[in-house]
């Protein structure tokens, strides 16, 4: 591959590096989901699973992944980060089933010192022992040197003896780590151009961190000094502040230096979710690309822009990434943010009616964070005084639990003119409450939606008597939509978000307009 290539290969690290992110272990099946989905989805070039001599555990997901990867010819694609260690690395990976050794060798002198105290005419021999190990098994050898940035700036004369010492041995690929992101874009530009034109034969790979926030930036810095492998995590997983965002670099390589990478973009998103579930680590709603509010305008003026011209749009289309915009609704928002989100909702009103709303919109917004599309609803019907969202009413509820008890609901429901009694048991108050209301609903024949997501938040530094922000994702065959309850007790929050839901699910099967 040349300097002047336009193609730019992506290895993703989020199964090794990513899962050193403080609190993160995948367990075997999902290391082999994630590894699946980065390589037959999202298009990923390279998959870094796992260090070597880890654990059981986690060589039976190496062995789960290659097995899959042989299978599907794609064993090449997998790599396995290794130690100067002679024999024990290359046993344990070429044991797993892998093919790929990552090999960790000392970038910098003070590592090799300190850590190793031995030389580098030491170490490098050391490296070449394992090396000539590895093709012996048949392995194909990388070569991280660790600590690069710092070893560069701080000893650069070690850098270069041990890359003349590596020379000759059969590497593919001399990867250069900014192990504690420490390099500003300058620095890394320059000190890479300098690599890439004294050994200008090897195949270099950059992997950033993002200790400075500067991941994405120093990553097209490196592809403008010549690097044409670029590491990335998913989601900026890794230690300490992350690795670079795969899909912030990704995107950014394609738009704003014209880089052709084997990326499908309307995947980034799915495996930000999948990988995100995985470990426990949600994305801020905010993170560019993926984040949940990122193609949500919020100001009136955008969406009055966007309606007389598109005026607010850039290459960043959401459909790129499989997603669409919306229009919050918020003390900020103005007519065309309201009109936006009443053709959602399929909702007419005159435009006495739609000052009104927007009105109570305004007020709203002043004291709640953010009103949902789900909101307006319930908004419209309080501010016209309108029955419609009253199709099911909860009259009396009773919940019980207890340590070692199995927890009961009993409700009073009227739906329509008609009144229901119903009881049911359950795991926990809010199953007990949902088994109960499902009762009751199948007199009528009212279908009940799917529950796909579940969510409590408390503010800051609440205490026990804290309100409880209860927001329930469900799906009702058809489209998917959230509700909300608020109250000091949790499981009412629950009982609150769903009645809301019910009510919303009913006025969509009677296709009542608001007028």
């Amino acid at each position: 591959m040349t300097k002047k290539s336009k193609v730019v290969e992506i290895l993703d690290t989020t199964l090794r590096d990513g899962e050193q992110t403080q609190g993160v272990s995948f367990s075997p099946a999902e290391k082999t989901n994630i590894a699946k989905a980065l390589i037959q989805s999202v298009g990923i070039s390279r998959v870094e699973i796992t260090s070597a001599n880890v654990s059981e555990r986690d060589r039976e997901g190496v062995i789960n992944i290659t097995n899959w990867a042989r299978k599907e010819k794609h064993l090449k694609k997998i790599e396995v980060l290794g130690f100067v260690n002679h024999q024990k690395s290359v046993d344990w990976i070429v044991g797993a089933g892998a093919k790929v050794i990552n090999l960790l060798a000392k970038g910098s002198e003070a590592h090799c010192r300190k850590q190793l105290k031995k030389s580098v005419t030491q170490h490098s021999k050391d490296i070449q022992k394992t090396v000539e190990y590895a093709k012996e098994k048949g392995l194909l050898v990388n070569a991280y040197l660790e600590d690069w940035s710092n070893g560069y700036y701080q000893s650069p004369d070690y850098v270069y003896k041990l890359m003349d010492s590596l020379l000759d041995l059969d590497i593919k690929h001399i990867m250069l780590p900014d192990t504690l992101g420490v390099l500003s874009p300058d620095e890394v530009f320059d000190s890479l151009s300098e690599m890439i034109r004294r050994y200008p034969d090897t195949n270099f790979d950059f992997h950033p961190h993002n200790d400075y926030g500067l991941a994405t930036i120093n990553s097209m810095m490196a592809v403008r000094a010549g690097i044409r492998t670029i590491h990335c995590t998913v989601n900026c997983m890794g230690e300490r502040a992350g690795n670079a965002s795969l899909a912030e670099v990704a995107v950014n390589l394609r738009d704003k230096m014209n880089m052709s990478l084997t990326i499908d973009e309307s995947q980034l998103v799915k495996i930000s979710d999948m990988v995100a579930s995985f470990s426990g680590k949600r994305v801020s709603d905010n993170t560019p690309i993926i984040g949940e509010d990122v193609f949500t305008q919020t100001a009136g003026i955008h969406a009055d822009g966007d309606k007389k011209g598109a005026l607010y749009h850039s290459t960043l289309r959401p459909e790129r990434f499989a997603r669409k915009r919306s229009y919050a609704l918020g003390k900020l928002s103005g007519k065309a943010s309201l009109e936006k989100k009443l053709e959602e909702l399929g909702l007419h009103l005159t435009p006495k009616n739609r000052k009104k709303v927007l009105a109570r919109v305004i007020e709203l917004g002043d004291s709640k964070k953010r009103i949902t599309t789900e909101d307006l609803p319930i908004i419209i019907a309080d501010v016209l005084e309108h029955d419609d969202y009253g199709y099911i009413r909860l009259l009396t509820c009773t919940i019980t639990s207890g340590l070692n008890l199995e927890s009961t609901a009993s409700i009073h429901v009227q739906i329509h003119n008609d009144r229901y009694t119903a009881s049911s048991g359950g795991n926990g108050g809010y199953d007990a409450f949902i088994r109960a209301m499902k009762k009751v609903l199948s007199k009528q024949k009212i279908s009940f939606p799917k529950l796909t997501d579940y969510e409590t938040r408390i503010p800051k530094g609440g205490q026990t008597s804290a309100l409880v922000d209860c927001i329930i994702s469900w799906h009702d065959g058809q489209k998917n939509f959230k509700t909300r309850g608020v109250h000091s007790d949790q499981v009412v929050a629950a009982v609150e978000a769903t009645m809301k839901m019910l009510n919303l699910h009913l006025h969509g099967q009677t296709a009542a307009d608001v007028k």
